[in-house]
């Protein structure tokens, strides 16, 4: 006669070195695919492309080297948030958001090249108007305040593309 036969099961040792569970980061306003982003792409686009344009209204833009840089610089950067901020709707439409690291590494990029090209076109545009206006004292010759507001508003484009790019490269820096 046979019965039943008991074999008693080994508990799993205690583990006390366990690693924590990885969390995944939440979106932050601001990081790609968020309305926080689509709102600085916006803020980017419209600063640029306001630049773009009161700069190319100028008849007298071209002879200065700076002020062509400027203009080359805000139209890279009024193409590059007006594509990422299609993106954003894009991802804002489907109710995703940008997690792929191939995807954050180019946004990151992309603006860290983008911002600095601005960047730089602003201040070299700042330098050349300082230097029309107060030291030439030639702004009545010269688009003084056209130039200022070309260049203020290329600054403005750049204090919004920072933040993006902060936020892109942290979220590209935490995974």
């Amino acid at each position: 006669m046979s019965g039943p036969a008991v074999h008693p099961v080994e508990a799993p040792p205690p583990t006390t070195d366990a690693a924590p569970p990885t969390v995944r980061m939440k979106d932050v306003q601001g990081m790609a695919g968020t309305t926080g982003a689509l709102f600085l792409r916006l803020c980017q686009f419209v600063f640029a492309a306001v630049s773009l344009c009161v700069m190319a209204t100028t008849s007298d833009f071209p002879s200065v080297t700076a002020f062509r840089y400027l203009v080359a610089a805000v139209g890279l950067q009024s193409l590059w948030s007006l594509s990422l901020a299609l993106a954003d709707i894009y991802a804002l439409l489907v109710r995703r958001s940008f997690r792929n690291t191939g995807v954050v590494s180019l946004f990151a990029i992309g603006d860290g090249i983008t911002s600095t090209l601005t960047f730089a076109a602003a201040c070299a545009s700042a330098g050349i108007t300082v230097l029309i206006g107060n030291d030439l004292d030639k702004c009545n010759l010269n688009h003084c305040t056209r130039f200022m507001s070309a260049t203020a508003m290329a600054f403005l484009s750049w204090f919004a593309v920072s933040p993006s790019f902060l936020l892109n490269f942290w979220s590209l820096a935490s995974r």
